[in-house]
């Protein structure tokens, strides 16, 4: 039962004043013995021994606790004001390969993902594919949370996307399964990653094509309400979701309710709601894990505001931006609760995305108005260098470290 309460406090509050609860308890329950000793008889107006009495008393006094700091929302402080966000890189598509071919980039970011975390209130730290277990683990006690984005890559790839959303899976787990809360969040080709990983990666992927290339509303799930995701919102935001086609959807790939049947994965996993691909197939579109802080949407919320290429057709009304806006919101508040902190601002400053220059690849065709870029490798020979041929080609060639 300690055990228990103690993860429940852990999720939190920091240790620090976890561990003087506790010393506090302690001195109670030894000063309640001593009276115990010394004659004094209320106790046993009770019933049973003192030291159950006294058990109970410290596990109610800690839970209370939790509630006030929590619940009641009277430990500010307890909270996270400064989130640093993980945000997974990935292999560069051939379209974007073709434009930075001197360079070879290892991985990129779409912009889009950054600004859709800053403007919730986060900072972004750039996660590197191909790297060993021991740099994901060593980042992620640094950081409060990891964000999986979409993209077009291959889960079958060595040292790519996968293996190192693998990485940060596996070690998500055992932070909260300690007791340290560390939320995931995946959207679109994360959010299907996620699912994979949960399936556990075999050689057929527990997904199935589908085409969903339109801007859809959500079928809630009866009992949606009580999801941690969407407890909070709005009834305005629900309404939206649910009689307005402002979710963009650019996949072919689905998960379905049998996805999660045929892999033993209903009891972990909470489907919210759904949508239909252009053929009328039922996918989920929003999900969360019943026991750990993961969740995942099939949609692109950050596109709304941060993407405009007009073949595309996003939707930009006021109703569309306000509402997706709620979903990085949602997932900062829950990386608030988390309180990992690099061990000095320089060290911190070399992690943080900043250090690095979006280009404005919008304009060589891309559907990303910009994108990160990391790790050059040199030219690579498989590709055709007389790609380039636009005079304004060279201007991209900038090593962007």
């Amino acid at each position: 039962m300690f055990y228990q309460v103690y993860h429940l406090l852990k999720s939190v509050l920091n240790n620090n004043t976890i561990l003087i609860l506790l010393i506090g308890c302690y001195y109670l329950r030894l000063l309640s013995r001593k009276k115990w000793k010394t004659g004094c008889k209320r106790f046993r107006l009770v019933g049973g021994s003192p030291e159950g009495w006294l058990e109970m008393l410290t596990i109610k006094a800690l839970i209370l606790t939790a509630y006030v700091y929590y619940c009641e929302g009277t430990s500010r402080a307890a909270l996270n004001d400064r989130p640093i966000i993980g945000v997974l890189s990935q292999e560069q598509s051939k379209h974007l390969h073709s434009k930075f071919p001197d360079e070879n980039y290892t991985s990129y970011i779409a912009a889009s993902y950054v600004k859709h975390v800053e403007a919730a209130g986060a900072r972004v730290v750039p996660i590197l594919i191909g790297k060993n277990r021991k740099y994901y683990e060593d980042l992620m006690k640094k950081i409060n949370g990891v964000f999986l984005p979409g993209g077009a890559t291959f889960f079958n790839q060595s040292n790519g996307f996968a293996d190192a959303g693998q990485h940060i899976y596996e070690i998500a787990q055992e932070m909260n399964r300690s007791g340290d809360y560390f939320p995931i969040f995946g959207t679109c080709l994360g959010f299907e990653l996620l699912i994979i990983l949960a399936s556990g990666r075999g050689e057929k992927e527990n997904r199935v094509k589908c085409y969903s290339f339109r801007n859809l509303s959500l079928n809630f799930t009866k009992d949606f309400r009580s999801s941690k995701m969407f407890k909070d919102a709005t009834e305005d935001i629900i309404r939206i979701l649910e009689t307005e086609d402002i979710t963009v959807n650019a996949h072919q790939f689905c998960i379905l309710d049998e996805n999660l049947k045929s892999h033993n994965l209903t009891k972990d996993w909470r489907v919210t709601s759904h949508s239909k691909d252009d053929n009328g197939t039922s996918f989920i579109a929003t999900i969360e894990h019943t026991r750990y802080p993961f969740y995942g949407v099939q949609f692109h919320p950050e596109k709304i505001a941060y993407e405009w290429k007009a073949s595309k057709n996003y939707p930009h009304t006021m109703n569309a931006l306000h509402t997706n806006r709620y979903f990085m919101d949602f997932f900062v508040s829950e990386c608030r609760k988390n309180n990992h902190r690099f061990p000095s601002t320089k060290e911190e400053n070399d992690y943080l995305i900043y250090k690095y220059v979006p280009v404005f690849t919008g304009e060589l065709g891309s559907s990303y108005q910009q994108c990160y870029f990391f790790e050059p490798r040199g030219v690579d020979t498989k590709y055709n260098l007389d790609l380039l041929k636009d005079k304004h080609d060279s201007y991209y060639r900038t090593d962007l470290y």
